[in-house]
């Protein structure tokens, strides 16, 4: 598992835009930039499109006041469901989706969990990271079933 003071792992996903989802590196992502990154087991599930997404959408501004250049949130889910969920709830503009369809960057950086007791296949687990320029300067991992360690009013108070 990684830890703060860590180099984000060489994986990919996707950015999720309005009409692409083109494929982009951790390492080019996060370059340069300070991120608000947080993962969700599912989208459109109960607890991550209740409280987790709303947590950093309701904390967009506030995030960006304290230096967050991006706000992304990040699911083993494909990029057509990250948009939905995205346009669905209200994030466009506040919040980069991203699709870590194959979980590619759940397993690099030991978050992926075995969630098929649940119908679910191999999903991340729940967390919330601040990377700066490319260091994890900040990791809120959650236990299993778990949520408030990874929400958007916690990241915004460890700024």
């Amino acid at each position: 598992m990684i830890k703060a003071g860590d180099k984000v792992p060489a994986a990919s996903f996707r950015e999720v835009k309005e009409d692409a989802a083109p494929e982009i590196s951790a390492e080019e992502f996060f370059k340069g930039k300070r991120v608000a990154l947080f993962a969700v087991p599912g989208a459109f599930t109960s607890t991550c499109s209740a409280k987790h997404l709303p947590s950093f959408v309701n904390n967009a501004d506030a995030l960006k006041k304290k230096g967050i250049d991006v706000i992304a949130c990040i699911s083993v889910n494909d990029p057509a469901v990250m948009r939905a969920w995205g346009t669905q709830a209200g994030s466009n503009g506040k919040v980069q989706m991203l699709s870590d369809g194959n979980g590619d960057f759940a397993r690099a950086i030991g978050a992926e969990v075995d969630m098929r007791k649940n119908g679910m296949g191999k999903r991340s687990r729940r967390y919330s990271m601040l990377v700066d320029d490319g260091v994890i300067k900040q990791l809120n991992l959650e236990e299993p079933g778990g949520y408030g360690a990874s929400s958007g009013d916690t990241l915004l108070g460890q700024l």
